[in-house]
Protein backbone atom coordinates (compact mmCIF):
# COMPACT_ATOMS: atom_id res chain seq x y z
CA UNK A 1 0.00 0.00 0.00
CA UNK A 2 1.50 3.40 -0.93
CA UNK A 3 2.22 5.88 1.81
CA UNK A 4 0.73 9.31 2.17
CA UNK A 5 2.91 11.88 0.41
CA UNK A 6 5.35 13.71 2.68
CA UNK A 7 5.29 17.50 2.22
CA UNK A 8 2.75 17.35 -0.61
CA UNK A 9 2.41 20.51 -2.71
CA UNK A 10 -0.74 22.46 -1.86
CA UNK A 11 -1.91 22.71 -5.49
CA UNK A 12 -1.76 18.91 -5.91
CA UNK A 13 -3.69 18.30 -2.67
CA UNK A 14 -6.39 20.78 -3.75
CA UNK A 15 -6.60 19.15 -7.20
CA UNK A 16 -6.95 15.72 -5.55
CA UNK A 17 -9.77 16.95 -3.33
CA UNK A 18 -11.50 18.53 -6.34
CA UNK A 19 -11.36 15.14 -8.08
CA UNK A 20 -13.14 13.74 -5.00
CA UNK A 21 -15.95 16.29 -5.39
CA UNK A 22 -14.85 19.13 -3.11
CA UNK A 23 -14.83 22.77 -4.16
CA UNK A 24 -13.12 25.79 -2.63
CA UNK A 25 -15.47 28.02 -0.65
CA UNK A 26 -12.94 30.41 0.93
CA UNK A 27 -9.16 30.85 0.88
CA UNK A 28 -7.37 32.98 3.51
CA UNK A 29 -5.19 31.66 6.37
CA UNK A 30 -6.99 28.35 5.87
CA UNK A 31 -8.64 26.86 2.82
CA UNK A 32 -12.30 25.93 3.32
CA UNK A 33 -13.77 23.38 0.95
CA UNK A 34 -17.07 21.56 0.84
CA UNK A 35 -18.70 18.68 -1.01
CA UNK A 36 -22.41 18.40 -1.64
CA UNK A 37 -23.44 14.78 -1.11
CA UNK A 38 -26.11 12.96 -3.13
CA UNK A 39 -28.57 13.20 -0.22
CA UNK A 40 -28.21 17.00 -0.15
CA UNK A 41 -25.98 17.26 2.91
CA UNK A 42 -22.64 19.07 2.83
CA UNK A 43 -19.27 17.73 3.96
CA UNK A 44 -16.98 20.56 5.13
CA UNK A 45 -13.19 20.40 5.00
CA UNK A 46 -10.63 22.87 6.32
CA UNK A 47 -6.89 22.74 5.68
CA UNK A 48 -4.01 25.12 6.35
CA UNK A 49 -2.97 27.44 3.53
CA UNK A 50 0.68 26.35 3.50
CA UNK A 51 2.83 25.75 0.40
CA UNK A 52 3.38 22.13 1.47
CA UNK A 53 1.03 19.90 3.49
CA UNK A 54 2.51 17.33 5.90
CA UNK A 55 1.40 13.70 5.70
CA UNK A 56 0.03 13.76 9.27
CA UNK A 57 -2.11 16.79 8.37
CA UNK A 58 -3.35 15.03 5.23
CA UNK A 59 -4.40 11.98 7.24
CA UNK A 60 -6.30 14.18 9.69
CA UNK A 61 -8.03 16.07 6.85
CA UNK A 62 -9.11 12.81 5.23
CA UNK A 63 -10.39 11.36 8.51
CA UNK A 64 -12.44 14.45 9.33
CA UNK A 65 -13.91 14.64 5.82
CA UNK A 66 -14.68 10.92 5.63
CA UNK A 67 -12.29 10.22 2.75
CA UNK A 68 -10.72 6.77 2.70
CA UNK A 69 -6.97 6.42 2.39
CA UNK A 70 -7.23 4.59 -0.95
CA UNK A 71 -9.66 7.13 -2.43
CA UNK A 72 -7.33 10.00 -1.59
CA UNK A 73 -4.22 8.21 -2.89
CA UNK A 74 -6.01 7.30 -6.16
CA UNK A 75 -7.05 10.94 -6.66
CA UNK A 76 -3.53 12.12 -5.75
CA UNK A 77 -2.06 9.87 -8.45
CA UNK A 78 -4.44 11.38 -11.05
CA UNK A 79 -3.74 15.00 -10.01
Amino acid sequence: MPKFPVDAPKYKVIKSLEILGFRIVREKEHISMERINPDGTKTPLTMPNHPKIKSSTLRTICTQAGITRNDFLDAYEKA
